[in-house]
């Protein structure tokens, strides 16, 4: 037997001959075969990144023995991706043009801890082009696609031009060079409205606009151009046909680079908020396998088109009507959801991705990649759904996550204690559950969304529940309209409130107020005196606290009995019922859980205290109560009418108004900037404007007023 090498591509070729026998016929034979040699992995990465996705590298690389280097802003300095990391270095201020997106300082890191790849994660750099180019010239690999596949795919109009060529089908609209806005209007109409403006670079909903009626057109490029310019350098636009009733249906690609290409399925992105994802599935529901197939075809050609290499997701609209489809854009980077095409296809995309960027063959063919089963991810956001989904910054005070296991997974990179900054975007974690079909996978999803507690600051979870639960997403029945066509259903009012919660609300006060006057009497030695209780407890009688909360302006007044064999009677008096439950059983479990048998039912809820609020997470969901303040603390801080105030710590994009401007109610007043998005603030009333507090560029904490108007004088 005898073989040579040949090296191409970075692998090297083996090929192999030898004379064997037939063993009919008795004669000899020669014979050869070719084989790629597998190239090692990197010894060390750098990842050019932060949060859940530099925590989700590291731990493939730490199971494949690669050591990582994390770079962090001063706002990083105790981020989990930073204690997980073998090296960790700082490279800047908090905001991400001067740390995450600073390329020298990153290369510099990546020479002086010897890293020899760097992987973006998803965002910053991670479609980057020059970033790619750069790196090639300092020899360091990029655990990416090659720069001029990124060129061709970051452009949106020169991606459909491309995707054309490769009878991949495309939106109907204008993507070419003119960005005169009179002209890009005239377009708009001869496309016929509605239309959508988007920012011809980048992704995540940023600089993307839904323009119902050509009164509109002008005032929304200019807002599309703005957060383009922003968020990727460059305000050029595309205005494309809106379909009204589409699906977000995306196909995860991989090649490498030795001709091979793969589709690893398809994920459905259709449910979405302010033009972002929050709940992806993966396959899409209620598609024949002849579509599946096509669609996993056309988007391989769609890479092949850009000799492209590494992981990459070509996403389609789809008319939810005919279920035609059409090519919208290809991220040339690893994906948010990529975890649910994981969980379906037995993958770990990420050890892909680096086995491609050292030269190797793609783990698995397409005649090898099989789905199993059904899985979702839910983003949980540091967002208020019920005020149009702002974001929210603040403390993760409390944070209780579901078990993982087999068919739950948990993708983050906070604990609790950390804080959600206004500098990053304002996704907190991802739930990731996989089940043997659709059915079984919501059910595991619902259960795991129960489990998860948050408090310090608004997020979607609650909303997250109502959405899993809704009958027609249940059905599969998803558009990208799903949220704004069952918005009465997604923001129902609040179920009564049972008064076995305010009982453990109230119990749970109780006894944390009773243990810590019982350490206040350890440390004054004076331990066996009841009389140090603020409970008002007493020896050999019986004795009552009461206390009163507020829900949504109205007061439940509760009162505790204590007997003397050790239970509670507890009254709970609403605006509608009074309720008593007698010989109550409670006790602590641990910081911030109740054990409580209440009428032959024993609970075990979590109930946590913040300032002035108290946090049931109950059998109903999350109920929020607020302990009333004392007057005297209250006096002169009611609320003028009119006023307008900020919803988030914030950045001042635009002013649209000055002091004596006549508005009228709806109009667009001020723009603010938070968590990478742009928010519109609408004058509230018709009026006169007479004073605005703030001006361009200016960062403005919450809830201060923005603008006053005359009326709010002569109040």
């Amino acid at each position: 037997m005898s073989s040579f090498m040949l090296s191409a591509n970075r692998a090297t070729l083996r090929m192999r001959w030898g004379t064997s026998v037939n063993p009919i016929s008795m004669k000899p034979f020669r014979w050869y075969t070719t084989e790629i040699e597998r190239k090692p992995l990197f010894d060390k990465i750098l990842i050019a990144n932060r949060g859940e996705i530099a925590c989700r590298i590291m731990r493939t690389a730490k199971k494949l023995g690669i050591k990582t280097v994390a770079v962090f802003s001063d706002a990083d300095r105790n981020a989990l991706h930073v204690k997980m990391a073998d090296e960790a270095y700082n490279i800047g201020p908090a905001a991400s043009a001067e740390s995450y997106l600073k390329v020298d300082k990153i290369i510099e890191v990546a020479r002086k801890s010897g890293a020899q790849a760097i992987h973006p994660g998803y965002g910053f750099l991670s479609e980057n082009a020059g970033f790619a180019d750069r790196l090639a010239k300092e020899s360091i690999t990029f655990i990416g696609p090659p720069p001029s596949a990124m060129t061709s795919m970051g452009s949106k109009s020169e991606s459909k031009f491309i995707m054309e060529a490769a009878k991949v089908p495309v939106v109907p609209g204008y993507h070419g060079d003119n960005q005169d806005d009179a002209f890009l209007k005239v377009e708009a109409a001869k496309i016929g409205y509605p239309v959508l403006i988007k920012a011809i670079k980048g992704g995540g909903g940023k600089g993307m606009r839904i323009v119902d009626k050509p009164e509109d057109f002008d005032i929304m490029l200019e807002s599309s151009r703005r957060e383009a310019m922003k968020s990727f350098s460059d305000d050029k636009v595309l205005v494309e046909k809106y379909l009204v009733t589409p699906r977000h249906v995306e196909v995860q690609v991989f090649a490498d680079t030795h001709g091979n290409a793969v589709y690893l399925f398809e994920r459905d992105c259709s449910v979405q908020r302010r033009h972002q994802k929050i709940l992806e599935e993966a396959p899409a529901p209620g598609l024949s396998e002849e579509l599946r197939r096509d669609l996993g075809e056309k988007a391989v050609a769609a890479a092949k088109a850009v000799n492209y290499v590494g992981a990459g997701t070509v996403e389609f609209i789809m008319d939810n009507t005919d279920q035609k489809f059409y090519f919208m854009e290809m991220n040339t980077r690893l994906q948010v959801e990529h975890p649910i095409t994981e969980m379906i296809t037995d993958t770990d995309l990420v050890q892909w991705q680096l086995e491609v960027a050292a030269g190797n063959r793609l783990p698995k063919l397409q005649n090898e990649l099989k789905k199993e089963g059904w899985a979702f991810e839910a983003r949980i956001y540091a967002e208020n759904p019920n005020n149009d989904f702002l974001p929210d910054v603040g403390p993760l005070l409390h944070v209780r996550t579901p078990d993982s296991s087999d068919s739950v997974r948990l993708e983050t990179g906070f604990v609790q204690g950390d804080e959600i900054s206004v500098h990053y975007d304002p996704m907190i974690a991802k739930l990731v559950v996989h089940g043997e079909n659709r059915t079984a996978a919501l059910r595991i999803l619902r259960k795991a969304l129960s489990e998860y507690e948050v408090v310090g600051l608004n997020t979607n979870i609650e909303f997250l529940k109502t959405l899993a639960s809704h009958p027609a997403f249940i059905a599969g029945d998803v558009e990208t309209g799903f949220i704004k066509k069952y918005e009465t259903d997604m923001f129902k009012p609040a179920p009564p409130l049972d008064p076995a919660t305010v009982a453990q609300a109230s119990l749970s006060v109780i006894l944390r107020d009773l243990e810590a006057s019982k350490q206040a009497a350890l440390d004054a030695e004076d331990a066996t005196s009841p009389f140090t209780l603020n409970s008002g407890l007493r020896l050999n009688q019986t004795s009552e606290q009461s206390l009163t909360f507020k829900l949504e302006d109205q007061d439940v007044k509760v009162g505790v009995e204590f007997n003397r064999d050790g239970t509670y009677n507890v009254r709970v008096q609403t605006p509608s019922k009074t309720t008593v439950f007698n010989k109550v059983m409670a006790k602590l479990a641990g910081e911030s859980a109740i054990i409580a048998d209440i009428e032959n039912r024993l609970y075990k809820t979590s109930v946590v205290q913040e300032d002035d609020q108290i946090h049931v997470f109950a059998e109903e969901g999350k109920v929020t109560l607020d302990i009333p303040q004392p007057k005297f603390l209250t006096v002169g801080k009611e609320e003028k009418a009119g006023s307008l105030r900020t919803p988030m710590p914030c950045k001042i994009s635009n002013v649209m108004c000055k002091p004596g401007d006549k508005v009228v109610k709806g109009q667009a007043l001020v723009i603010l900037e938070a968590m990478k998005m742009e928010h519109v603030i609408k004058s509230p009333i018709d009026g006169v404007i007479s004073d605005v507090f703030f001006s361009v560029g200016e960062m403005v904490a919450e809830n201060k007023s923005l603008i006053a108007f005359e009326e709010e004088k002569k109040a």
